[in-house]
């Protein structure tokens, strides 16, 4: 390849890399992962024969949902792997921190709530409806990049459609079992009752903080109740229920000011995923009121 077809092949991926990475961010979370996910795409398109590709549009979509879900998968497996002895920390040596910026304005992009909810999904349910219904992907393209047929593209993307709708509008008994979920958590970690607040979180529960958290001191990725439930024990204790954006979460005050907001994911009765926000224009961004 030439000089200039390389700098041609340059400039055309970077007019596309907006949408790679908001798709990236969607699947994953994490504008870190997201990042990695679509340098991934960026190498995998040098290496390729890309004579024969007709839609590049298509062909980086399907290389970086296929290397999104093999990231979800391997997260997947690492939950399952985790024993009652395992802790996951946050990675210490990581070259290049996310910046609090472009995290801020993507999470604003998509919604903090969403992307909370999102992790309740299954890999293959959250491609589908990612790519469906935020990027009007069509489902015989769903189908390839997953293997599966289209009909099965859209019922995953619609199983997925009614777990987000039915979490994100709750009736007013679920917000009221919600509310008693939360205090009871909440109560478990200001009473020092660990198998109480264990008892609280599903299992398979997902705790995830930006980076300001992990700042301080939060992981930014945790894996199942007992590795969320060590870090938040002690520490959860001082939040307050709040309605986040009208939904029941919770938040840290300090000097009279918010510092820390608690969004749950809870499915019968168990609190399933946990997003830690601390970054000041997000939270300034949001409805809070704390509840007595």
């Amino acid at each position: 390849m030439t000089v200039n077809a390389q700098q041609l092949q340059a400039d055309l991926f970077e007019t596309r890399r907006p949408r790679l990475q908001a798709i990236a961010y969607r699947m994953l979370g994490s504008s870190g992962d997201a990042e990695d996910a679509v340098q991934e795409a960026w190498i995998r398109l040098r290496r390729a024969d890309t004579d024969q590709v007709r839609n590049l549009d298509a062909w980086l979509t399907t290389v970086v949902t296929r290397v999104c879900l093999s990231m979800l998968r391997a997260r997947q497996s690492r939950r399952e792997d985790l024993t009652d002895e395992q802790v996951h920390e946050p990675e210490r040596d990581r070259q290049e921190a996310p910046d609090p910026e472009r995290e801020a304005l993507l999470t604003d992009s998509v919604g903090l709530a969403l992307i909370v909810l999102l992790d309740t999904l299954s890999p293959a349910e959250r491609l589908s409806f990612v790519l469906h219904d935020l990027f009007d992907v069509p489902f015989d393209e769903i189908g390839r990049i997953i293997e599966r047929s289209p009909a099965a593209a859209r019922q995953l993307a619609s199983r997925a459609r009614r777990r987000i709708q039915g979490a994100a509008t709750p009736p007013a008994a679920d917000a009221k079992r919600s509310r008693e979920v939360v205090s009871a958590f909440l109560l478990a970690s200001r009473g020092g009752d660990f198998e109480a607040l264990l008892g609280m979180l599903d299992p398979d529960v997902v705790l995830r903080a930006d980076t300001p958290a992990v700042r301080l001191g939060a992981p930014e990725e945790a894996f199942g109740s007992v590795a969320a439930g060590r870090f938040l024990f002690g520490r959860a204790g001082g939040a307050k229920v709040a309605l986040v954006d009208g939904a029941v979460g919770a938040v840290w005050i300090r000097d009279e000011r918010p510092v820390v907001v608690f969004r749950f994911g809870i499915v019968g009765g168990l609190i399933t995923s946990i997003g830690l926000t601390a970054e000041r224009s997000r939270i300034d961004g949001l409805k809070l009121e704390v509840l007595t």
